[in-house]
């Protein structure tokens, strides 16, 4: 099973998303931030869209290609996302592993994704003890 990970922040929003940012960059090249809520409110035209959620792509290279090496389908599901939202007045960031999905999804056979899974774990590890 793969578990979503979830850490409540003790900050707000643009703060969170800054720490956040701040903690991927140590392991990862960051990709893109994107404010799916802005998107959201521009798109639909909702001015008063309350949701504020931010996406931050990274990528290990490193990481991507023992994936890839393992299943090119891999790379249908990349790059990493972690997640920062205020929800309830409360501000959060979240992640969950590509790595894990692809074995448990059958896009990677599971046992050749083992020591992906490990080596991505022990980096998003320290990313997430810095958040």
């Amino acid at each position: 099973m793969v578990d979503v990970l979830k850490k409540q922040l003790d900050c707000s929003y643009e703060k969170g998303v800054e720490r956040v940012r701040d903690a991927v960059s140590e392991d990862f090249s960051i990709l893109m931030e994107k404010s799916i809520s802005d998107v959201v409110k521009r798109s639909l035209g909702l001015d008063e869209y309350p949701l504020k959620y931010t996406t931050i792509l990274a990528c290990g290279a490193d990481l991507a290609c023992s994936a890839l090496d393992v299943s090119v389908d891999v790379g249908t599901l990349m790059p990493c996302s972690f997640v920062v939202y205020e929800k309830d007045g409360e501000v959060y960031a979240g992640h969950v592993s590509i790595m894990k999905i692809a074995g448990e999804t059958g896009m990677a056979d599971r046992e050749e994704m083992k020591p992906v899974i490990e080596k991505t774990g022990k980096r998003v590890k320290k990313v997430w003890e810095r958040i």
